[in-house]
């Protein structure tokens, strides 16, 4: 168990120094992330040291479960082509123009408009895409408007990571945790509506607080133009996104698994864009674009995170995580301390270790709490989620300075009753 403990929390650690200090790495021309380097190195460790052995790894890796992790990366790498297809037509940035055209020279509108935009989008999409997509596009819009551009990064951010609770793919930690615990598309959004939207209404009034005086000053310039040059392509790739979330919808009671509709929705959309780009004989570069912007990295991250719970599994620390909490209050619980953990090994991690001690806990408000503190923690500190370091390196590169306690003062003020009011809604339904 020790050298389980020792070598899983110093992987942790690692990877945290890694994300504050040396995000990247070369390799010759090649750059790359360095956190899922670390992740591997200490999965390979825990292989070496015979921590876990390898035939109890692959054994659990191809068993036909739902918490399979191949068939959850299938599953989110699929619906996040569909939304990276969508984004690189310039969906994302035309509905967000639009909405900032109606705002006319109000900040407070703008505000509204974004935040609404966002939330919209994210629940239909994914919180990582929505957050990748609008950044630069504010970091463009403040300036040329000369208006200040945190209080819109907060609320894209926030909103982004709030409302991606609304349905189960809105975020990789709800699908990997509902999944590993058998539940479904409708089942989760029974339950988890009412909770987001409390929560999404509390951190909407939070930002508007934070922000208040900034807000009240008017926009001197206008949005730039958004045009949408290949309409085409852009309505295949809506009806794909459509189809697909509402087969998901309806699959459970069928009893088609989610991977296979998004993996199903992903072949037919680049299918359907190969045979468009043929026909006018042009090479496909948004598919190009596609597979050079899906996340990868999160394959060898996921897979490493995996073979350390089933080194800590087969160590017996989760059984101890899972007698710390006990069966009392487990909303209150596991809410929190998900939460909590986040911010300190990352949700994705989180979510892994999480749902290993949820498959013995069998608890259904144990499981939600959970996906609420995973959404959420991305909100306290850039640790709690890939989505907060992408976005403070993409404010790296349009010179805005963000750093950790300016993203912690946002964290407290607003993620915090933001995660108490989904608590409280989520106790008293479950």
């Amino acid at each position: 168990m020790i050298v389980t403990i020792t070598i899983s929390a110093l992987t942790c650690l690692a990877m945290i120094m890694a994300v504050l200090f040396f995000p990247k790495v070369r390799l010759g021309r090649l750059e790359i992330s360095s956190y899922w380097l670390i992740t591997l190195t200490g999965a390979l460790l825990l292989l070496l040291t015979g921590a876990v052995a390898l035939p109890t790894v692959t054994s659990a890796l191809f068993a036909d479960t739902a918490i399979n992790p191949l068939k959850i990366l299938v599953l989110f790498i699929s619906m996040t082509l569909l939304s990276i297809f969508l984004d690189e037509l310039g969906f994302f940035r035309y509905l967000a123009n639009f909405a900032l055209k109606r705002a006319g020279t109000s900040q407070l509108k703008l505000f509204i408009f974004l935040y609404i935009t966002v939330s919209v989008l994210t629940v239909f999409t994914s919180n990582d895409i929505i957050i990748l997509s609008f950044t630069p596009f504010i970091c463009y819009f403040a300036k040329n408007a000369h208006i200040c551009p945190v209080p819109y990064l907060a609320a894209e951010f926030v909103a982004a990571n709030t409302w991606s609770m609304a349905l189960i793919i809105g975020n990789p930690t709800n699908i990997y945790l509902v999944t590993a615990a058998g539940g479904d598309f409708i089942s989760y959004l029974k339950i988890m509506l009412l909770p987001t939207l409390a929560s999404g209404s509390v951190a909407c009034l939070f930002l508007f607080l934070l922000f208040r005086k900034k807000l009240l000053t008017p926009v001197t310039a206008e949005p730039e133009e958004v045009h949408l040059p290949d309409k085409l392509s852009l309505w295949v790739g809506i009806l794909h996104l459509a189809i697909c979330t509402v087969v998901l919808a309806v699959g459970s009671y069928v009893g088609i698994e989610m991977w296979l509709v998004s993996l199903a929705s992903a072949v037919s959309l680049f299918c359907f864009a190969i045979i468009i780009s043929a026909c006018r004989r042009q090479y496909p570069k948004t598919l190009a674009a596609c597979l050079k912007r899906a996340p990868w990295e999160l394959i060898p991250f996921i897979l490493s995170m995996f073979v350390m719970v089933e080194a800590l599994n087969a160590s017996g620390v989760t059984n101890a995580i899972l007698t710390l909490l006990g069966s009392t209050a487990p909303v209150w619980k596991y809410g929190l301390t998900s939460f909590l953990v986040a911010n300190l090994i990352n949700n994705i991690p989180m979510s892994v270790l999480y749902s290993a001690i949820l498959q013995h806990a069998g608890s259904t408000a144990a499981v939600m709490a959970t996906v609420v503190g995973s959404n959420l923690g991305a909100c306290l500190t850039p640790i709690g989620a890939l989505a907060g370091i992408m976005w403070c390196s993409i404010l790296k590169k349009h010179d805005l300075k963000f750093g950790y306690l300016d993203f912690l003062k946002i964290g407290i003020t607003v993620a915090v009753p933001a995660l108490l009011a989904a608590l409280a809604v989520l106790a008293l339904m479950l």
